[in-house]
């Protein structure tokens, strides 16, 4: 998909919302049925979903597998603290997580920490492993701090009718 033309943002009225919330949850649904319950016609219904696409908020469209399928997955929630807080060395760390498969997630967030990653492997020992690795290669790691998810409780969209109604209140 498109990344956005500008800075500035559309303007998404209650059908965009609608549009953008249905596609959510149903990536897969036909365009004729996303019109039916938007109450457009096909050809209005598509204008709105291009230009969602090509204003970069609609990013792509990708299935959410689950990781059941795969066995038990240890799935971890790890703190990074950088030792320099160079420009250079957030760009080596952040490239040494784009290139760690393992690595789902990752953040740069503010605060007493530098990142907040997501992770998978195969058990906790696969776990152990992964961390020692990016502990012996050179990305400027201090201090980690990790958590083991033992229940996922929630996993769900951006709330999209929610958002927009705070917005705009």
């Amino acid at each position: 998909m498109n990344a956005p033309k500008t800075d500035t943002p559309i303007r998404l009225d209650d059908r965009d919302i609608k549009i953008l919330s249905i596609l959510q949850r149903e990536g897969r649904i036909p365009k004729a049925a996303l019109a039916e319950r938007v109450n457009l016609s096909a050809t209005p219904c598509w204008e709105r979903l291009r230009r969602l696409e090509e204003s970069g908020i609609i990013e792509s469209y990708q299935a959410q597998v689950s990781l059941k399928a795969f066995g038990p997955i240890a799935m971890v929630f790890v703190q990074f603290e950088l030792e320099s807080h160079r420009t250079e060395d957030f760009a080596r760390f952040e490239q040494a997580m784009r290139d760690t498969p393992e690595v789902i997630e990752c953040w740069a967030v503010g605060g007493g920490i530098d990142y907040i990653c997501k992770l998978i492997a195969p058990n906790l020992e696969g776990f152990q492993s992964l961390i020692e690795a990016l502990l012996s290669r050179d990305i400027g790691i201090k201090r980690y701090y990790s958590y083991v998810v033992t229940t996922p409780v929630k996993n769900e969209p951006i709330p999209v009718e929610h958002l927009a109604a705070t917005v705009s209140a």
